[in-house]
């Protein structure tokens, strides 16, 4: 974007820090705003992480930013199904009362929460936990719940925590199902990828039925047919066993259970797998000689196989292929990563290599004691203090004192309660209604109809979304829609009238990505590990408001916490940030219910004393906290030397600064040994379950088509100008605007087919017309609908214009992952109708 000519008299304006929001890197970036608008955007330099670079995508985010899609008032759903506009007092009283009557006739866990941030907002839906436990609720998802659980689930079992791969110094590069020059993922993906493929002593290998951006670089395309990835991957991880090409020693030495999978591994018919998913046995032998004989190795899965048939297994087969050769902490393997909060997993302290203070156990009985007995009055006491000069200095010496004896034998289990309360590691078990496996608090996608569609006593009554359109990301959305207006009461904060505000009882609107503070916790890379907190680069859109402010709002309304709890923690806070720390802590010791509200009542607190506008960083100072009580050595190498709690403060400080970001880990290969989570410090190789189901396949013949429905349909493919629907004005995309069906040269000329021509997609859910492109990426039977397609965005004439296809009215409820419910988005049966030659070059566009 350019902005207007300036002269002399007029400088340009600041260029001012924020970042990408439209893929996890969330790649650092400087921004021109001129009167509300993003007027000039370019990669930060600066930042920590992306330093400089950036795709295309980002350099349009003025259409996010500003468009006829923001909304700006508070909206109610009539009887007849229209909206009328009501003010914020009158829509925070009735849902905050509707709420408290959902939970008072049905209990808090018939309250369902949906969303908490897309790419990159992440503080509101952090904040947004604080409701949900306000609310006494249990079940949540997201769309973690459509792509990674059965991967979650694998790391849970092997290590307990998550994986990435060092891409920028491996020797082999392995994409399953992934296309990094699209989907990135990948720090400064391009250039990385680039990079491997002009080296000569580098590799990459690409397992995908597309010939994709990336498969095109590759040294070598595994293109398999779709939905036979678990047969290609159990071929490459039983060649390195066949032919000897483990690491027998290091799995000997790091791993139990492996010799389990090894048998396994050893029946394995190679040349069958590799007749089932149509790849020559040569070359799968070839792919696995070549990660046998590199130093280092690394592999990344997505959506490609994530979304496909046997997506957990593929998961575990997927870690094979880097556990079997022993690419683990080193450079160039795959490592368990430091986090600021952990999205996935349980919070994990690993102790600090200087040892515990003296006497920490002795310090640590004495300090639970005196917090859970004189909590009361010490917080009295501290509050107390904040009306004179005087007394604030000596509750502040105090604090400081307090704190050197105590905060670090203390600080771990105290640190503990409230990551897990929030984090909800354990919350797993099975939904009530349909019995769907929870995984991490997840409730599978596919499975939230089902628990709301029925006359279970047990049902869902109530939804809350957050930040999330999920009657357009989740399969079959019609009957999603149905299900959201057979509830009591829907909610939805979003910045748009999306698809899902459309079947919403109430509609919030929301502040911009860049009208507030906010933050990603993608934190998912090692050694260097970066966060950034961006600053809002312009006020809310009057009538908006942000996400902690509406979620602080109802909980003030439901009452949940007595107002001298927060009287007394926001005079701490004006004491100091150690006193504020000792009255916190202990009132929060003394009373563990108050964990799960500990977003709110920083907010309430610690934020009422911060610079104005800057209320939502309170949340800030409580994850570097966490950050620095978990790993504190990788924090002290990354800069932050200070010890116990003058650590948290310094990394906290360098955050709420540096507008460009900050590195606030820095680890050694050899450190991601101590983020094994297993007490034995050992990769827990065998899986029985998975094992079970991999002997399974072997001995069946998959089958996804049919006479009626002969093609396999990709459903939500990642192209250059697609982002999810996080921008919903066509006009962003350069090409391509209207999402083409792409097809294969064979298939087109078997059907008399070109590109620009328009046909009917028909699977067993549903239809929709759609031009088409010819594509030699594709292989015959193969076909791809792009994501972020099919959303609505007024036009001059017509309110309700939808360009586009909406992948999800195509897709299925029931075909899914058999153990998380994943769904098979990127496999669904479907046939193709020319339409006639009148409609075909007409002026219609897709349905």
């Amino acid at each position: 974007m350019t902005a207007e000519p300036s002269t002399p008299d007029t400088p340009q304006p600041a260029w001012k820090k924020t970042a990408c929001i439209l893929c996890e890197c969330n790649c650092g970036l400087e921004v021109q705003v001129t009167d509300r608008s993003l007027t000039k955007i370019r990669g930060d330099k600066e930042h920590p992480g992306s330093a400089g670079y950036t795709c295309e995508k980002p350099l349009r985010l003025e259409k996010y930013q500003n468009g006829r899609h923001r909304i700006d008032t508070p909206l109610r759903r009539r009887a007849d199904g229209s909206y009328e506009e009501i003010d914020w007092d009158t829509a925070l009283d009735e849902i905050a009362a509707e709420l408290a009557a959902v939970r008072d006739a049905h209990g808090g866990d018939k309250i369902f929460f949906y969303g908490g941030g897309g790419q990159g907002n992440h503080l509101g839906g952090s904040y947004g936990r604080a409701l949900f436990h306000a609310v006494g609720a249990e079940y949540m998802s997201n769309a973690l719940a459509q792509e990674k659980t059965g991967e979650g689930w694998v790391d849970q079992h092997l290590y307990g925590n998550h994986t990435s791969g060092d891409f920028e110094h491996t020797e082999v590069a392995i994409f399953i199902g992934k296309n990094p020059w699209q989907s990135h993922g990948v720090a400064r993906a391009r250039p990385v990828l680039k990079e491997l493929a002009k080296d000569p002593e580098r590799a990459m290998i690409v397992i995908d039925p597309r010939r994709s951006e990336t498969a095109q670089m590759a040294d070598i395309h595994l293109q398999l047919k779709p939905g036979t990835d678990a047969w290609c991957v159990s071929a490459i991880a039983a060649t390195l066993v066949q032919e000897d090409l483990h690491a027998q020693a290091w799995l000997q030495r790091h791993t139990t259970g492996s010799h389990d999978v090894l048998a396994v591994l050893r029946r394995i018919d190679i040349a069958d797998h590799a007749r089932v998913c149509g790849v020559a046995e040569e070359q799968i032998r070839a792919a696995a000689r070549r990660v046998a004989a590199a130093k280092s190795a690394a592999t990344y899965e997505d959506l490609g196989v994530q979304q496909s048939p046997n997506s957990t297994l593929v998961s575990y087969l997927n870690k094979m292929m880097w556990m079997l050769t022993g690419n683990f902490a080193k450079p160039g393997g795959v490592h368990i990563h430091s986090w600021m909060f952990p999205i996935a997993g349980r919070w994990h302290p690993v102790p600090s290599e200087q040892g515990p203070p003296p006497a920490a156990c002795a310090r640590a009985r004495l300090a639970t004691t005196l917090m859970k007995r004189g909590a009361t009055p010490l917080l009295r006491a501290v509050a107390a203090a904040a009306r004179s000069p005087w007394s604030r200095h000596i509750a502040d010496r105090g604090a400081d004192v307090a704190l050197g004896m105590f905060f670090e034998p203390v600080s771990v289990p105290a640190a503990r309660r409230i990551a897990d309360t929030l984090g909800r590691p354990d919350a797993n078990g099975t939904t009530p209604v349909s019995g769907a496996n929870i995984v991490g608090g997840l409730i599978p996608c596919n499975a939230i109809t089902d628990e709301i569609v029925t006359d279970h006593p047990d049902r869902l009554r109530a939804m809350w979304i957050d930040a999330s359109n999920p009657a357009h990301s989740l399969a079959e959305s019609d009957r999603f829609r149905e299900a959201m207006r057979s509830l009591e009461l829907t909610v939805v904060v979003d910045v748009a009238m999306t698809e899902t505000a459309r079947q919403a009882d109430y509609v919030l609107p929301a502040a911009s990505q860049f009208e507030k503070h906010e933050a990603s916790l993608f934190t998912l890379h090692f050694p260097h590990n970066t966060f950034q907190l961006r600053a809002p680069l312009m006020a809310p859109l009057p009538g908006t408001r942000t996400e902690p402010d509406i979620y602080a709002a109802i909980i003030d309304r439901l009452g949940v916490v007595e107002a001298r709890l927060l009287d007394d923690l926001t005079a701490a806070a004006r004491v100091s940030r150690r006193a504020f720390a000792l009255a916190f802590f202990s009132a929060i010791e003394q009373r563990p219910e108050l964990a799960g509200l500990v977003p709110y009542l920083l907010y309430k607190t610690l934020g009422a004393t911060l610079p104005e506008g800057e209320r939502s960083v309170a949340l800030i100072w409580g994850l570097a906290h966490l950050c620095a009580i978990a790993q504190p050595d990788a924090v002290a190498r990354a800069g932050f030397s200070g010890r116990g709690f003058a650590q948290g403060e310094q990394l906290f400080d360098a955050i709420h600064t540096r507008g460009e970001g900050v590195l606030f880990a820095e680890d050694r290969y050899e450190d991601a040994w101590g983020y094994i989570q297993h007490p034995d410090g050992k990769i827990h190789a065998a899986i029985p379950e998975l094992l079970e189901e991999l002997a399974r396949i072997a001995a069946t013949e998959p089958s996804y088509t049919s006479d009626e429905f002969p093609f396999t349909l990709s459903a939500g493919e990642r192209r250059s100008f697609t982002a999810n629907v996080i921008i919903r004005d066509p006009e962003w995309r350069r090409r391509d605007k209207e999402g083409a069906l792409r097809i294969s040269e064979a298939d087109a000329g078997e059907r008399g087919l070109h590109t620009g021509d328009t046909v009917r997609v028909v699977t067993a859910t549903g239809a929709a017309e759609t031009s088409v492109e010819v594509s030699d990426m594709m292989q015959p039977g193969h076909i791809s609908l792009p994501n972020g397609m099919g959303v609505t965005y007024p036009d001059d004439d017509n309110p309700d214009h939808v360009v586009g296809v909406a992948p999800n009215a195509l897709t299925s409820g029931t075909r899914r992952d058999k153990f998380f419910g994943t769904p098979w988005h990127k496999n669904v049966p479907a046939r193709i109708e020319p339409l006639p030659a009148a409609r075909a070059t007409g002026d219609e566009t897709a349905a």
